[in-house]
């Protein structure tokens, strides 16, 4: 049984008012803003970890603290950036703000968080963008991630952005944008991020754990997380670093699979050891979305492998946070992924 890795704790993005590389993204957002023409909805998307969310709240803090796209304050704004002192800072960190609604997976009444958004979920727009007596000005709903729709929820945002309220803006979060149904795709104004430079995630990844930039750990873990702030931090623990190695270095042997080294992979992630756990579930996100992201563009994409692969994520993301939140037994679940894997790249 492996020894549990401490857990690392991580401000949350809407307490996040830095952000590290995108500078093109989010002047994308603030010359729409500025120029007083923003389209209603917009799909940030990326690989996982490397500030889609940070950024959408960073857009919906300055919309909120400036509701007059004319006003000298938006002319002259060269970032998002807001004074960390600024009222809305403390009201989004606190969610505690009456102009901003984020969409995200919630607890059922066990308290358990479940394992997707739900219909009800999306159906709190309904109510927040028809009241009157919360916040003049713009409303902004987040939604982190799309990925997490179910199939209800996901017709019950599209009829949202079918007829867009006036003064709404919508910040859809998505890890692989070929996983977003096509008809909200085409709602949206596409906003495409990349992979973060090994010293934004190093920057990054030591502010949001406090530890010093020449941590010799922390700049292994950043040169090792591929562009991604939240690997990074995975990573951090020689353990979770080297259950990241070993688990690569499996998915790039399918379709073939040893069991025996499935196994000792189940072993090693232990029993309920919740950093061993999303080093995993980390490693195959990322080797799913690479493939993804490799086949959804191009003259000669896969389309039957794109639509097995994304069928597939979406299984084994289900049946990661089930075993996440139920802490249930790891070994079946690495046997899981990686049967549904070797099947969809046959």
């Amino acid at each position: 049984m492996s020894k549990a890795e401490p857990e690392i704790t991580v401000p949350h993005p809407r307490e996040t008012t830095a952000l590290f590389g995108h500078h093109d993204a989010e002047q994308t957002l603030l010359g729409a803003y500025s120029g007083g023409r923003i389209p209603h909805a917009w799909l940030i998307s990326g690989p996982q970890g490397i500030g889609k969310a940070t950024l959408a709240y960073r857009m919906a803090r300055f919309v909120l603290a400036h509701r007059d796209p004319a006003s000298t304050q938006v002319q002259s704004a060269e970032t998002l950036d807001l004074d960390p002192e600024h009222s809305v800072v403390h009201q989004v960190a606190a969610e505690a703000h009456g102009g901003l609604l984020e969409i995200h997976r919630t607890a059922n009444d066990k308290g358990v968080l479940r394992t997707v958004i739900t219909v009800d979920d999306v159906r709190e727009t309904v109510g927040f963008y028809g009241s009157t007596a919360a916040v003049d000005g713009w409303r902004v709903c987040i939604v982190d991630t799309v990925d997490e729709l179910n199939t209800n929820a996901a017709n019950a945002l599209l009829k949202v952005l079918e007829e867009p309220p006036l003064r709404s803006l919508f910040l859809l979060v998505t890890h692989a944008q070929a996983r977003v149904l096509p008809t909200i795709q085409s709602r949206c104004r596409k906003l495409p991020l990349r992979a973060l430079a090994a010293a934004d995630v190093l920057s990054a990844a030591a502010l949001a754990t406090g530890r010093d930039e020449s941590d010799p750990e922390l700049r292994e873990v950043a040169d090792a997380s591929e562009g991604s702030v939240s690997r990074a931090v995975n990573l951090l623990g020689g353990g979770a670093l080297k259950l990241h190695q070993r688990t690569a270095s499996l998915l790039n042997t399918l379709p073939h699979v040893d069991p025996r080294e499935l196994h000792a992979l189940g072993d090693a992630l232990g029993t309920s050891d919740r950093v061993a756990l999303a080093a995993f579930t980390d490693s195959v996100d990322r080797w799913i979305g690479e493939r993804l992201r490799a086949d959804e563009g191009g003259l000669n994409a896969n389309l039957p492998r794109l639509a097995r692969l994304a069928e597939v994520w979406e299984k084994i993301g289900k049946a990661a946070r089930e075993t996440e939140s139920y802490n249930l037994e790891r070994k079946p679940l690495v046997f899981s992924v990686f049967s549904l894997l070797a099947e969809a790249t046959r």
